[in-house]
């Protein structure tokens, strides 16, 4: 109760709905952050952020260094606003008009490395540029899944390169072909930072996660070593960037890497609820009005339809959080104009009030809201654009 009497009086002078960042929360995760990498250097994964206030914010804290992008595009504008003179685009690129764009930047080329993972993102690069085209930083990325037996793949789908060998051929194309620059490996091991090791109410499932967790960390230690061994053969490496928010600790302890990545740990979403070793303060939320009071027990909002991308399963749906004791209907879930939710607490709740919610992935709320409230206790500080509210969506 106090705590959604503190944001309701911080942003009573805003109609809902809107969008609020709890600073002190997001300032505390990135603190945690910091401790769990254990000295290693941060990378902040901006797509789990998409507000440059809270770049800025973070960057400026002592144990984070450059930005991991998802868009070249949006690289390009984050070293136009000198944001941070050291940019990683985490996902292959084929935008053909943000490489020419990329190409006539010096301050850009000097700040941005994109990822590749075949001689195929090589050729496209020179078949949009052409030859003689400036030297492109490029990151080799290695695909860290486990394959415990022949055919069982466990982990994103992502690079074609997975072993040593694989590694070292690439790197040493790479190497030959004017007009690249290898100066990067990154290594996501997304089955053990992107799966929490405690689902609510799933302890069999959880059990199997730490098992598979537990071998595939394993296992990945010496596949990295070996393959980053092998790309140093034949290539001078600034960087070695691997994990994510729910591995900090396990990559943290792999000598191979020398930085890692996190972003959703700044944010707290509900996908990151399950985790043993680690909770993030839930540090973006939004509020929705009461538009009906339909019966008892059952209170009905304004839009709400913030479902987050992946697997279509209820852990997407946006969390009725404050007042405690509310949820949804898993028959109409959360809605593009009206969003039920239930619970004894809905009979306290009249025409107007707010309903506080937190959504299942970290950077998606941004995509749907222009600004966000910037919120100290009890006070609203500042109100800060998203990306979208910068007039920018990269996709």
């Amino acid at each position: 109760m106090q705590h959604r009497t503190r944001l309701d009086a911080a942003t009573e002078e805003h109609d809902p709905p809107f969008a609020i960042v709890d600073l002190d929360a997001f300032d505390s995760n990135a603190a945690d952050l910091v401790r769990r990498a254990g000295g290693r250097p941060i990378r902040v994964a901006s797509k789990s952020v998409r507000v440059r206030a809270l770049l800025e914010r973070v960057l400026a804290r002592p144990g984070f260094a450059g930005v991991m992008c998802y868009s070249l595009a949006e690289a390009l504008w984050l070293s136009s606003v000198d944001l941070s003179e050291d940019l990683l685009v985490a996902y292959p690129t084929t935008d053909a008009g943000a490489l020419k764009d990329l190409a006539k930047d010096d301050k850009a080329l000097a700040r941005t490395t994109i990822v590749v993972d075949s001689t195929d993102h090589l050729d496209l690069v020179d078949a949009v540029l052409g030859a003689g085209h400036p030297e492109i930083r490029v990151c080799l990325e290695l695909d860290v899944s486990w394959r415990p037996v022949p055919g069982l793949h466990v982990g994103p789908r992502r690079s074609p390169v997975h072993t040593a060998r694989d590694a070292r051929a690439l790197a040493a194309e790479i190497t030959r072909r004017p007009g690249f620059r290898l100066v990067g490996v990154m290594a996501y091991e997304g089955q053990i930072a992107g799966l929490g090791d405690r689902p609510p109410g799933r302890p069999v499932r959880g059990a199997v996660l730490r098992w598979m967790q537990r071998h595939s960390a394993a296992e990945l230690v010496e596949r990295r070593a070996l393959a980053v061994a092998a790309v140093r053969g034949v290539a001078d490496l600034e960087f070695v960037n691997g994990g994510g928010t729910g591995s900090l600790e396990i990559t943290a302890a792999d000598p191979s890497v020398t930085e890692l990545a996190a972003g959703s740990g700044l944010i707290g979403p509900t996908l990151f609820d399950g985790y043993r070793g680690f909770r993030p303060r839930p540090a973006v939320l939004f509020a929705l009005p009461v538009v009906r009071r339909p019966k008892r027990h059952v209170a009905t909002l304004f839009s709400g339809g913030y479902v987050a991308s992946g697997t279509a399963t209820p852990d997407r749906q946006p969390t009725p959080y404050l007042p405690v004791g509310l949820k949804l209907l898993p028959l109409e879930g959360a809605g593009e104009v009206q969003t039920p939710v239930v619970g004894r607490a809905a009979d306290s709740l009249r025409l107007g009030d707010r309903v506080w919610l937190r959504h299942a992935k970290a950077g998606e709320l941004a995509e749907r809201f222009t600004h966000y409230h910037v919120v100290r206790g009890d006070v609203l500080e500042r109100t800060v654009p998203t990306y979208r509210g910068e007039g920018h969506s990269f996709g």
